[in-house]
């Protein structure tokens, strides 16, 4: 397997909403386990397509403590979302060395194309749902800084550029 690289903060793929994905073929099955193999040498709880440059409508998600329990999504849809919240801390690879608290429902429904290449509604909770949504949103060209308010996502972008230089 190949570990992708990461696009870099701020290139415009990370903002363009990725491509709905067909069947599910041996080439969507590779990139998946692309994925897992890039997600856990971050390490991470997800990662999108669009953040290693495939602008396909792929996830995955592993938030499990022993780690290979990746979920694979194609085209996932929030269907449904809980009204309680809760807060945790993301980043992304895409803009390394910084990390805000973001809340959001504590509880989602999505419908999504799983690896066999079956319909399948699924329910995430905490972490897990966290993760689902954070990989949507980088689906639909969000990064998870925009959910802040703009004087935090400023500071936030302009500490990640000095760590870069």
């Amino acid at each position: 397997m190949t570990r992708r690289p990461f696009v870099p903060w701020p290139d415009a793929r990370l903002r363009t909403p990725a491509e709905a994905v067909g069947p599910i073929t041996a080439e969507i099955k590779t990139i998946w386990d692309e994925m897992v193999e890039t997600m856990d040498a971050m390490p991470g709880y997800g990662l999108a397509a669009p953040q290693i440059g495939i602008m396909l409508r792929l996830a995955v998600v592993d938030c499990s403590t022993e780690r290979g329990q990746a979920i694979r999504l194609a085209n996932p849809e929030i269907i449904a979302k809980s009204n309680e919240t809760s807060e945790w801390d993301e980043a992304s690879p895409n803009l390394p060395g910084v990390a805000a608290k973001i809340r959001r429902p504590a509880e989602v429904s999505v419908a999504f194309t799983d690896h066999e290449g079956n319909q399948v509604t699924s329910d995430f909770k905490g972490l897990w749902a966290t993760s689902v949504q954070h990989q949507i949103d980088h689906l639909a060209g969000i990064m998870y800084f925009d959910h802040l308010s703009g004087m935090k996502r400023q500071m936030l972008v302009k500490k990640a550029r000095k760590l870069k230089r």
